[in-house]
């Protein structure tokens, strides 16, 4: 089974965990086992028929007759999560892809430290699962407003890894958190995976500057792409694919997916908005605008690869491997 496949599904549980905050149990039409994931995997999930969103896996990876999701109600947001809300009930069937990961937690690393704020907490609960089955050094560290709007708190509190999580509620907190204390003692070894609110993943990326950690430490899963909102100086472009030769115009205010898809062109997109990954494609000559948050700055620097969902090109011309 492919990444573009999909498959059927039911919510066989829902339970609310804080405000605004809901987990859903997904479970197969048929009973047998569901694909295989690894921790920090995602599935793409319908909604209606308006929409497709992603959300992280956050159970044991070693189960494989269920799926289990996180949700917030974000009320300011596109609407997904809010129609999500209205429709999944106990017995809805849901058609969702097959897990995808660009979230792994490195096999070699020597420690791994789990930072999250808010709903990132969701595909940092499956890391710790999964490090705990593996007998992996690890800690988790979970940071929310209050009580009532932390998700999961029971969960992380009768685990069998609880001792290695610290779980700070800013409204309890005699003194304020500080994310350089997390961070101070983080081994040369130590790989940081951060998930949450942007502002708070890149307060996680300088106090782990300040710590001497290398930036290739720090991996992290955003759920917005701010970039779309600051992007200004459009100018049109073409894109030439590869393997077909075509060759298509790129207006202002239009994406290549965009155009690719009215083209007939089949094109691998989820988010539409540079976060996920799904589209990722190999450039072969040219220089890419890079406007996603998913590639690392490395992966940026080298501009063998770009997110035609979002991303666009520095000069007149780009040739893409599709």
């Amino acid at each position: 089974m492919n990444s573009s496949e999909t498959l059927w599904v039911t919510v066989s549980q829902v339970t609310h965990e804080a405000d605004d905050i809901r987990s859903f149990e997904l479970r197969p039409l048929d009973g047998g086992p569901l694909p295989p994931f690894e921790a920090g995997a995602h599935v793409d999930v319908h909604i209606g028929t308006q929409y497709i969103r992603q959300y992280s896996l956050c159970n044991n990876p070693a189960e494989r007759d269920r799926y289990e999701i996180g949700v917030l109600n974000d009320r300011t947001g596109r609407g997904g999560s809010t129609a999500l809300f209205e429709l999944f009930e106990v017995g809805h069937k849901v058609q969702i892809s097959v897990p995808r990961n660009h979230f792994r937690v490195d096999p070699e690393a020597e420690h791994v430290l789990l930072i999250g704020a808010g709903i990132g907490i969701t595909p940092l609960l499956s890391m710790a699962e999964q490090l705990h089955s593996a007998d992996r050094s690890f800690e988790l560290v979970y940071r929310s407003r209050c009580r009532e709007r932390a998700g999961f708190v029971e969960r992380i509190n009768t685990a069998p890894w609880s001792g290695q999580a610290q779980i700070y509620l800013s409204s309890e907190l005699v003194q304020p958190f500080e994310l350089d204390t997390v961070l101070a003692s983080a081994a040369s070894g130590t790989q940081v995976y951060t998930c949450g609110p942007e502002g708070f993943i890149a307060a996680v990326e300088a106090a782990a500057g300040r710590a001497l950690l290398s930036p290739s430490a720090v991996r992290k899963e955003l759920f917005t792409n701010a970039n779309l909102n600051t992007a200004t100086g459009e100018r049109e472009f073409k894109v030439t694919l590869a393997q077909s030769g075509g060759t298509y115009t790129i207006p202002v205010g239009r994406s290549v997916v965009d155009v690719l898809q009215e083209e007939g062109v089949d094109v691998l997109v989820s988010c539409e908005s540079g976060v996920c990954g799904s589209c990722v494609v190999g450039v072969i000559d040219g220089v890419p605008e890079h406007r996603d948050v998913f590639l690392t700055d490395e992966e940026r620097a080298s501009n063998a690869e770009f997110t035609p969902c979002c991303s666009r090109a520095v000069g007149d011309h780009l040739t893409i491997d599709l």
